[in-house]
């Protein structure tokens, strides 16, 4: 199967050219701009996280992909992550259906119950019904794709009787993938619903998640299913040699992580850890040649149909993450699809 390459971004808010930060709604701007740019070089996946706090600039990403679609032809648009479980599952399906339409068909949606958890009191959630919500959200997301006529009842909302949703998906159903962190009740949840699986694998050797792969092939060998597309999620960064986009990214993805870090309880990021992630870890930054080796090498370990590397880091500028899409349109997508003949 031929592999796809994406490019993933969180609207990571930016400096300008002046080192001031850049307000949000030019970001949001930006980051159209950058999903043109990857259309153009023939990336075939470009999604956009929600978040709900002051360092990402993107908290409705289907309005920023309906604004994307208008100006792509062949990109596919999807999310990365839609946080379901703080959200209506009849609105994100009208909202990402509304997408598709206006994309002719390039619509696609990953499902996660989101590692950041601001969206909870925001829209008035209960961060301990965490699982509930989305098991429940999930459970009547999977009835709106796979049914015209939705018939279903759940614990945290009334039930629908025969309930017609609108607009249909014009061409077949919406790509909906469920987006796991680690979990193996996450990967056998995707088997259930029979979904594609995407692995957010942000740290450590992309290696360990083998053990996922392996479950989720033989729950559906249980199931007498072939299994759906696996892809995973990855943050990185591509220059024109490895020395420049360690320097690059090093400031500003350090920033990132260590204001992230501190909300959790982690120690600041040091060179060294940072350089580990590089050399052996999920961090797919360097020259073209060297991350195109490592997504290859990834690819094959656990029969990738996807990556997408999520090229936004902090504050890191625009005219940068710019520069990196190019290089991985033009050198790294041809590079990995020659290693994987």
């Amino acid at each position: 199967m031929r592999l796809e390459l994406g490019l993933d971004t969180f609207g990571d808010v930016t400096r300008g050219a002046d080192g001031q930060m850049l307000s949000h709604a030019q970001v949001i701007r930006n980051v159209i701009d950058e999903a043109v740019l990857a259309d153009q070089l023939g990336v075939d996946f470009f999604g956009v996280g929600e978040h709900h706090r002051a360092d990402f600039a993107v908290s409705a990403p289907e309005v920023v992909l309906a604004a994307i679609a208008a100006r792509t032809k062949r990109i596919r648009l999807g999310s990365a992550v839609t946080v379901l479980s703080s959200d209506d599952p009849i609105r994100v399906f009208q909202r990402f259906a509304t997408v598709d339409a206006a994309s002719n068909g390039r619509a696609e949606v990953i499902l996660g119950r989101g590692s950041f958890t601001e969206s909870f009191p925001l829209f008035g959630f209960k961060l301990d019904q965490y699982e509930t919500l989305f098991e429940d959200k999930l459970d009547l997301f999977a009835e709106l794709v796979n049914s015209d006529e939705v018939t279903w009842s759940g614990t945290t909302r009334p039930p629908l009787a025969n309930q017609h949703v609108y607009p249909p998906i014009e061409t077949g159903n919406l790509v909906t993938w469920i987006g796991v962190g680690g979990s193996p009740q996450s990967v056998v949840r995707a088997v259930r619903y029979d979904m594609p699986l995407m692995l957010a694998i942000i740290g450590g050797d992309p290696e360990r998640f083998k053990p996922y792969v392996d479950l989720y092939h033989r729950a559906y060998a249980e199931i007498k299913r072939p299994a759906k597309p696996i892809g995973v999620h990855s943050p990185g960064y591509v220059a024109a040699s490895d020395e420049q986009a360690r320097e690059d990214i090093w400031g500003d993805y350090k920033q990132m992580r260590d204001r992230i870090g501190k909300e959790r309880g982690w120690p600041p990021m040091e060179r060294r850890e940072f350089d580990q992630e590089v050399d052996h870890g999920s961090l797919y930054v360097g020259s073209p040649e060297t991350v195109a080796k490592k997504i290859a090498k990834t690819a094959k370990a656990l029969g990738l149909s996807r990556f997408d590397m999520k090229y936004s880091a902090g504050p890191l500028p625009h005219e940068k993450l710019m520069s990196c899409i190019e290089l991985y349109g033009t050198k790294v997508i041809p590079m990995v699809r020659e290693m994987l003949k």
